[in-house]
């Protein structure tokens, strides 16, 4: 928020200089992020008055002007602005005075008129960018000051970062209670005082939508004159905020929004048909903006309409059709209460953002509206004229924020801040801010200022009570704390474990969003039940995600338009799975891989990863289990995986996780390049491993025996390994695939399988006729159970 520090120093004025302002805001938690000059510098322009206007005698465009600067003769100036007229006050730069840019005014003779220097726009003086005349100033202007001093031009801008929990600090009068309740100096608010009605208009207002506006406050002020200009004093204070100056009855509403904090708008009395009636949209309506800007609207906006169309979106923008224009003569003042939830979803619906709808999103003072319409109406008949019609308020009280009550312990104070703070300085810390508080018997019964909807819980109160106490003013202190060796498990995993033995193989660890894009999450889970947010970044990071590989797949993608192709990672985090009302938290492990199975090089042909190479992987780091064997991979389907290379993956009779490669369609439709395999496994499922045991490692020689059968291709490697182990029992120590044939002399549906057992046996050799016997038991029951014969 930017304003000018003299406009601050005249609510409450702190014996410090700027700097250490600044210092003491930014320990207070609002960093102030630059202090600038109000102006650029500029020298010798003065007030003065125009008191005669002739046309040049060879110039349509110039005029020529006497100004009166209250020296003993009028100068002669030559002009060509289209406002110069006979009484208005003027900035007249005399000879040899400096402008901001650097232009020294010289008297010169403009087209055979002698001129003495020169009138003024605030373009010229370097206070706008852009201008459409002199720079008109006040009646009351007086005639020779500088114009600098006039203007308190040696003021600076104070640029302040405002968090977004602190809404109460986007306005002059929220910043100097802050600043009050810090330096402990008196606040000076300038009476607001109660307009009596001088006409007997009101509009009709019916509030359809009393949730989302539970406060509506209005009033018609007739016969103004929008014309009129905005007095200097106003003009200079919005451009000192960085607020452009539209015209008189537009300014006073930014204006107070400044001052006060309360976004107001005004509307052309003329343009509103039959009343005001503050609703939801419908699908067909649609709304230029001020801005230009024409929107579709939705039944879920809220809006501000009259009898045949809209008006506005509330708490966000105007509309172009109703605003207030130079000709308007009666308007309308609406000061209200919006939910910020619904000024949310407006602005992010339409990517709109203003002053109004930055502070509503942020929460205002829900007391506020009744005070600055007073306030409004008082600077505008002071203004523009008029006659000021009664009040017109609408209060739905149980949909306002209800002021807050929070028990505060002193010994929850001392505990959470490692210091004890006098109870009488906390008193004076929850007076300054504004709070109420009853002493009991652990503390104090407070209740909160309805200014700060950011106050909710014992805390938060606490952490204020640091914040004014001041964090330097506490000791710091050595902490003691007795130390003791963490008991951990042996039969759990470590994750840092996990992640080394992917990193091992090459892969890299990823952190993707947990907020993910609902369509994109429905392509691979169609018809999921996602939690969407109530206030997202972006509508690409919309709900919370139900699985990682989007995520994954976007990194992939990501990588691969920056010509990455091989690709291979992994991430830890959280699933968010609704059943029902409830939001399950599922810790996963997923991967993701793409690409050849190792970098290029010349050692070894470049070939593509395909099914096993990841399940492969998998298993290597299951192996930490120390119980790999129990891990079974069986046919499975899931909507993102390819039919014909999915599998679920199982622990004993609990299932772990999944993996295969990316549905066709969808790879299609993401416009991935090359295969790509996914996995997804359960955490707390695969991080307990088996109890190691030790046993004697054998000195007797180990035996292999190879076999090749011939089985039916729809039988799984995993069951005829599992056969084996069941009939090889202790002397089995593993079995091994190193060959798979199908072709000439194998018939068509069928494969051959060539297995490697190695055999050992603890205490002894073994002998010829035990090693026969078990190879013979073991083709018996391949035999037997799959039909298996033994190839030739």
């Amino acid at each position: 928020m930017k304003f000018s520090e003299s406009w601050l120093r005249e609510w409450v004025n702190p014996d410090l200089t700027r700097e250490d302002l600044s210092n003491q805001l930014a320990m207070a938690g609002l960093e102030v992020e630059s202090i600038t000059p109000a102006a650029n510098a500029f020298s010798g322009v003065v007030i003065g008055q125009i008191v005669d206007v002739q046309k040049h005698p060879d110039s349509e465009r110039l005029q020529v002007c006497k100004v009166n600067i209250g020296s003993p003769e009028a100068l002669t100036i030559v002009c060509g602005a289209s406002n110069a007229r006979v009484n208005l006050k003027v900035a007249a730069a005399l000879e040899n005075a400096v402008l901001s840019n650097n232009l020294t005014i010289k008297n010169s003779v403009i087209r055979g008129v002698a001129s003495q220097g020169m009138l003024c726009s605030t373009k010229e003086l370097g206070l706008q960018d852009d201008s459409e005349g002199l720079l008109e100033l006040m009646q009351d202007a007086p005639i020779g000051k500088s114009l600098w001093e006039y203007l308190n031009l040696a003021d600076f801008v104070m640029d302040v970062s405002i968090t977004p929990n602190r809404g109460d600090c986007l306005s002059i009068l929220g910043m100097a209670k802050e600043i009050a309740a810090l330096t402990e100096c008196d606040l000076h608010v300038p009476p607001i005082h109660e307009i009596i009605p001088t006409t007997p208009t009101v509009l009709p207002i019916v509030i359809s939508e009393k949730e989302s506006c539970p406060c509506y406050v209005g009033r018609i002020i007739s016969e103004v004159n929008a014309a009129a200009a905005s007095p200097v004093w106003l003009s200079e204070k919005l451009r000192r905020s960085h607020i452009r100056s539209i015209n008189a009855v537009v300014d006073v509403m930014n204006y107070v929004m400044l001052e006060l904090g309360q976004p107001m708008h005004a509307f052309s009395l003329d343009k509103i048909k039959g009343g005001i009636e503050v609703r939801k949209a419908s699908n067909t309506e649609s709304l230029k903006l001020l801005d230009s800007s024409e929107v579709s609207l939705n039944a879920e906006t809220l809006i501000i309409a009259d009898q045949e169309k809209p008006l506005a979106i509330a708490g966000v923008m105007g509309g172009m059709d109703s605003g207030v224009i130079l000709e308007t003569q009666d308007i309308f003042l609406e000061s209200a209460y919006f939910q910020p939830s619904s000024v949310i979803r407006s602005s992010r619906k339409y990517h709109l953002n203003s002053d109004s709808s930055f502070r509503f999103e942020r929460g205002i003072d829900p007391t506020l509206q009744r005070l600055a319409l007073e306030r409004a109406t008082e600077l505008l008949l002071s203004i523009v004229g008029g006659k000021a019609g009664p009040l017109i308020e609408h209060y739905q009280e149980n949909f306002l924020p209800q002021p807050k009550t929070i028990e505060l312990r002193s010994h929850r104070i001392s505990k959470i801040l490692g210091y004890s703070v006098p109870e009488e300085t906390i008193e004076k810390i929850l007076h300054r801010l504004g709070f109420s508080c009853e002493k009991t018997k652990e503390g104090w019964r407070v209740i909160v200022s309805s200014r700060r909807s950011d106050i909710h819980l014992e805390v938060d109160l606490i952490e204020e009570v640091a914040r004014l106490y001041g964090y330097n003013n506490i000791p710091s202190s050595m902490q003691l704390a007795s130390l003791q060796m963490n008991l951990f498990p042996e039969n759990k995993i470590l994750l840092s474990r996990i992640r080394l033995a992917l990193c091992d193989q090459g892969y890299h660890e990823v952190v993707t969003y947990s907020f993910i894009d609902k369509h994109h999450q429905e392509l691979f889970i169609p018809g999921c039940s996602s939690k969407e947010l109530l206030n997202p970044v972006t509508s690409e990071m919309g709900v919370m995600r139900a699985s990682l590989w989007p995520g994954l797949v976007n990194t992939l993608l990501y990588n691969q338009n920056r010509q990455q192709m091989r690709v291979r990672i992994f991430e830890m985090g959280l699933r968010f799975v609704l059943e029902g009302s409830e939001i399950l938290q599922q810790r996963m492990l997923s991967g993701l891989v793409c690409g050849s199975v190792w970098p290029e090089q010349w050692g070894a042909a470049t070939r593509i990863a395909d099914f096993f190479d990841v399940k492969n992987d998998i298993l290597n780091f299951l192996k930490l289990t120390f119980a790999v064997e129990k891990f079974i991979f069986k046919p499975g389907a899931h909507p993102a995986l390819h039919p014909g290379q999915s599998v679920e993956i199982w622990y004993e009779n609990d299932k772990v996780g999944m993996m295969g490669g990316l549905h066709p369609s969808l790879a299609q439709r993401l416009k991935t390049e090359g295969k790509v395999f996914l996995f997804e496994l359960f955490l707390d499922k695969i991080e307990k491993s088996a109890l190691p045991q030790s046993s004697t490692i054998s000195k007797f020689p180990e035996i292999r025996r190879d076999i090749a059968i011939v089985v039916s291709d729809a039988i799984p490697f995993q069951a005829i390994q599992d056969t084996i182990r069941d009939v090889g029992g202790e002397l089995l120590k593993q079995v091994d695939i190193f060959d798979l044939y199908q072709g000439k002399g194998i018939v068509s549906g069928n494969k051959s399988v060539a297995l490697a057992l190695t055999l050992q046996h603890s205490s002894r050799t073994l002998i010829d006729e035990e090693v026969t016997d078990l190879i013979e038991r073991v083709v018996i029951a391949l035999k037997g159970r799959f039909n298996a014969e033994l190839r030739g």
